[in-house]
């Protein structure tokens, strides 16, 4: 066939920009879910989530014809040479990722297929993952009596950041591709060839290994980050400047300079999951992954962080003081607030008897769905300044950078003559302490 069909099941993050991208390169896409809410809104051209870009994209490959969205799984995957799996995987109460939508929709993809089928996981899954969907795909197969059809499986990880998913996708570091046959891999590198036309970063390996991947690339970034703020937290009990420290380590080409941003803890619908997922595979097969349990440790308390020193500062006590909090999202370029420190603090400061203002560029509805009206939502920076004792940045905003520290401090409560100046608590470290100090604040970053 001269036009690849494709199906790709579940339409979150990762199957929406997957379908999208691969319709921008000419392919014919159904994305197929079972919310049907979602299907129509998605067929009026709103996009059910916050990432730059990703809108016109769709619009323009759904006018294109290229792209179209059904609640049908038989519609989906009729004419589909290969089927992409990208339904959630949750984490589990023990913290093992929950297949049960993964394995339902395998189940579906065996009472459906009529032929020669390409399965291929696309969902962030443990090791073995592939193995479990090839037996429920059997299953229904056999049910039907269609021992005869054949079909292969591959595991297609993603490596999206989000906030810059679509360029991510469109010219990849590596795309990874585990396979069985040498079937599979002549459609998946047919699949991707557009996208590796500039670079050839296709990799291609055994299936088991393309789960590891994903999960060991994860896990070292949130070790990255728990380290630094390990190291962040020891500069600032001995006088050592992270920034400086940063620096110092960053230069070398071993180490690198990503990931050695301190701050108040990841989030995400990733590094927390991920690194959870990963402990627990290890667990099921008897062995202990000893230093991303301590990364997970690390970064439970970084999220509590900036409300100790708070507490600092006010003498132990937050009752009846108002906090603005800049930020929510777990980073900037994105709505999402999954396992954001934003909800940690906000819990914390609430219990304590604070009264919470926040500002979000994005994330206001996402945190009026979680949080409800327990805080008040201002209007910008500024208007959730109006009256507070303190600030707490909790994600770096572009907009947050350059402030106008007058017209913020005008705004807050006045602090009485005793007192120290007002505390800005820098969960990012992005402001320079002499700037604020000249303009009247008192200062806390992290490790600085």
């Amino acid at each position: 066939a001269l036009h690849m069909n494709i199906a790709i099941i579940g339409t979150g993050y990762v199957g929406l920009v997957t379908g999208t991208c691969f319709a921008d390169m000419g392919m014919n896409v159904t994305c197929v879910d079972n919310n049907t809410a979602k299907i129509d809104s998605l067929k009026e051209g709103v996009i059910p989530i916050y990432e730059p870009g990703l809108a016109p994209l769709v619009q323009k490959n759904y006018e294109a014809g290229r792209l179209s969205f059904s609640t049908s799984l038989q519609e989906g995957v009729a004419k589909a040479e290969a089927i992409f799996i990208a339904v959630n995987t949750p984490p589990d109460e023990d913290g093992s990722a929950d297949l049960s939508h993964v394995l339902a929709v395998a189940r579906e993809i065996g009472e459906t297929i009529t032929g020669y089928t390409l399965v291929v996981t696309k969902s962030t899954v443990p090791v073995g993952t592939a193995e479990l969907v090839k037996a429920e795909v059997r299953k229904s197969l056999d049910a039907r009596g269609l021992q005869h059809v054949d079909f292969d499986m591959a595991a297609n990880p993603e490596f999206l950041k989000e906030g810059a998913a679509i360029k991510d996708f469109m010219s990849p570091d590596r795309v990874v591709v585990g396979v069985e046959s040498d079937r599979a891999s002549r459609i998946m590198k047919r699949i991707y060839r557009p996208f590796l036309i500039a670079s050839d970063r296709l990799l291609v390996t055994d299936i088991p290994s393309a789960e590891m991947i994903k999960y060991a690339a994860n896990a070292m970034l949130a070790t990255r980050i728990s380290f630094m703020n390990d190291i962040a937290n020891l500069c600032d009990l001995v006088g050592a400047n992270v920034e400086m420290v940063r620096k110092g380590i960053g230069s070398d080409a071993r180490i690198g300079t990503k990931f050695l941003y301190p701050g108040c803890g990841y989030g995400g619908s990733c590094f927390p999951k991920d690194v959870k997922a990963i402990i627990s595979t290890a667990r099921q097969h008897g062995y202990d992954m000893r230093v991303l349990r301590a990364v997970e440790e690390v970064n439970e308390a970084q999220k509590h962080l900036l409300f100790h020193k708070l507490m600092a500062h006010f003498g132990g006590s937050a009752q009846g003081i108002t906090v603005a909090l800049w930020g929510l999202a777990f980073k900037p370029e994105t709505d999402d607030m999954r396992q954001a420190p934003a909800l940690v603090l906000i819990e914390n400061l609430l219990s304590a008897g604070a009264n919470v203002r926040v500002y979000d560029p994005v994330a206001m509805n996402e945190c009026r769905r979680i949080v409800g009206d327990k805080v008040h939502y201002a209007d910008n920076i500024y208007d959730a300044a109006k009256g507070a004792d303190a600030i707490m940045l909790v994600t770096e905003w572009k907009e947050f950078r350059m402030p106008s520290w007058s017209a913020v401090l005008a705004g807050m409560h006045p602090a009485g003559p005793d007192m120290a100046p007002p505390p800005v608590f820098d969960g990012r470290n992005i402001y320079d302490r002499t700037e604020l100090g000249a303009a009247g604040f008192s200062y806390y970053g992290l490790g600085k």
